[in-house]
């Protein structure tokens, strides 16, 4: 996710004057205190993880969305979102995951058709993961479309055969580095676009998490163990509590896809991303 003066103020756009003035106000103080310490690259963590320890062909793991699909925040590639998910999933499946990171920071919804349609034509993912709507909220995107791209591009990729996860809008009222009132109005629209996808996602064939409801009280407890530096990216904790919450899904996705490269039984929902 990114935020930016002008794009929080859009939260409160049509407020009353006197409210825009004051969350003007609260917009320039939350870039005053986020910045961009960590710049506008996520690191690196495309390659095949856990080979050496588990044989076999590699399970295809596809990540789409913003920064947090990217995993802007982490320190190290391995505790990415998708380095996370992969080094989890190997240790369900007994199998090395292949990762490819499409999501890109600061992308909104409507991104989403320009990340699938830059992959390779041949490629096929085994699973695909999507987390985003951040954007959507700050920039002020119009949920119903927010919701209708989204429902577009997971019919589109269930049509193809291909298993999706999609981890709904964050709760933005957990950052803390928003001063209220303004946090309040983008906790509440957050929750509106999360409920949207939900459905949308459901309509569309698609497996969902609610990040709200799963991680979003964690990080509101222990926000500085949960946030990396700008307090506003998830950690390498915030992300290793994320794919917590994505893992028991995914493998239930992977595991409704007949696939003559598994060598487990059954889904391994119980396990946890590995530390």
């Amino acid at each position: 996710m990114t935020l930016t003066a002008a794009s929080v103020v859009a939260l409160a756009g049509a407020g009353a004057v006197g409210v825009r003035t004051l969350i003007t106000r609260q917009a320039a103080i939350a870039r005053r205190r986020i910045g961009k310490p960590l710049g506008e690259q996520a690191l690196d963590a495309d390659r095949v993880w856990r080979r050496k320890k588990h044989p076999g062909r590699p399970v295809e793991l596809l990540l789409l969305g913003d920064s947090i699909a990217a995993g802007l925040g982490a320190a190290h590639r391995r505790d990415t979102l998708g380095a996370r998910l992969a080094k989890g999933i190997a240790r369900a499946e007994e199998r090395p995951v292949r990762l490819r990171t499409a999501a890109i920071v600061g992308s909104e919804t409507s991104a989403l058709e320009r990340q699938v349609s830059a992959l390779p034509a041949e490629y096929r993912p085994d699973v695909a993961v999507i987390v985003v709507g951040g954007n959507d909220v700050t920039h002020r995107i119009p949920v119903a479309r927010s919701a209708e791209q989204l429902e577009q591009i997971v019919a589109a990729m269930r049509g193809r055969g291909v298993p999706v996860v999609v981890g709904t809008c964050p709760d933005l009222g957990t950052l803390r580095a928003i001063p209220q009132p303004l946090r309040a109005l983008a906790a509440r629209s957050s929750r509106q676009l999360a409920a949207a996808q939900a459905g949308a996602v459901h309509r569309a064939g698609g497996r969902v998490v609610a990040l709200a409801r799963a991680v979003g009280p964690v990080f509101a407890e222990r926000p500085d163990e949960m946030f990396s530096v700008d307090r506003f990216h998830p950690s390498a904790l915030g992300y290793r509590r994320t794919a917590e919450a994505l893992l028991p899904a995914v493998l239930a996705a992977l595991e409704a896809v007949p696939d003559s490269g598994r060598t487990t039984t059954g889904p391994r929902a119980h396990l946890r991303a590995e530390r």
